[in-house]
């Protein structure tokens, strides 16, 4: 039952990632300036692939 709880907020974790990464542009233009698009657009698709790999990482664990 816990391996269950643990690889469903894996793939909730990894779904977060995975929209970050794809709406990167539209997240930076909605929560930063606009002077800064393109870095904060790096930014979160950055950190979006990092939190997937989390989430990947913690369904593999269990």
């Amino acid at each position: 039952m816990v391996t269950l709880i643990v690889k469903i907020i894996g793939l909730i974790i990894v779904a977060i990632g995975v929209i970050s990464i794809c709406d990167a542009r539209d997240l930076s233009k909605k929560f930063f300036s606009n002077s800064d698009k393109n870095s904060s657009a790096m930014i979160l698709r950055i950190s979006g692939f990092i939190i997937a790999i989390m989430g990947g990482f913690a369904i593999y664990i269990s």
